[in-house]
C-alpha cells in the first residue's frame, strides 16, 4: 500500500517506524530533539521550549523522513490524512 505526506509518496511494505512527537530546543547552540507528545502534555509544562511539530518517518535503519510543522494543529491534521489513507487501506 502506498501512503502519502505532504505529497511524498511512501510504500507502507518498506516503513519501520511512523510516528509524530514535539520538537524541542536541547540548550546546547541551535540542537533541537524530539519528545513524545506524552511528554509534552503531561511533563513539559513550559519547562523546554517547543520549536515545532513533527511526523517522522523511517524506512529501515538508514533513511528517514522528517516533516516539520509550525503548530501541532497543521502536524494533527496531515497525521489525521495518514491515518485516513492507512484505514482506506484496510478495507
Amino acid at each position: 500500500m502506498i501512503i502519502t505526506i505532504q505529497e511524498k509518496q511512501f510504500d507502507t511494505k518498506k516503513i519501520t517506524q511512523l510516528y509524530p512527537a514535539g520538537v524541542i530546543r536541547t540548550g546546547y547552540e541551535d540542537e533541537t530533539t524530539q519528545v513524545s507528545l506524552e511528554w509534552l502534555d503531561t511533563e513539559s509544562k513550559g519547562k523546554v521550549e517547543i520549536v515545532g511539530f513533527g511526523i517522522f518517518l523511517y524506512l529501515g535503519d538508514e533513511e528517514k523522513y522528517s516533516f516539520i510543522f509550525d503548530t501541532r494543529e497543521e502536524m494533527d491534521k496531515e497525521i489525521g490524512r495518514v491515518a485516513a489513507q492507512l484505514q482506506q487501506g484496510k478495507r
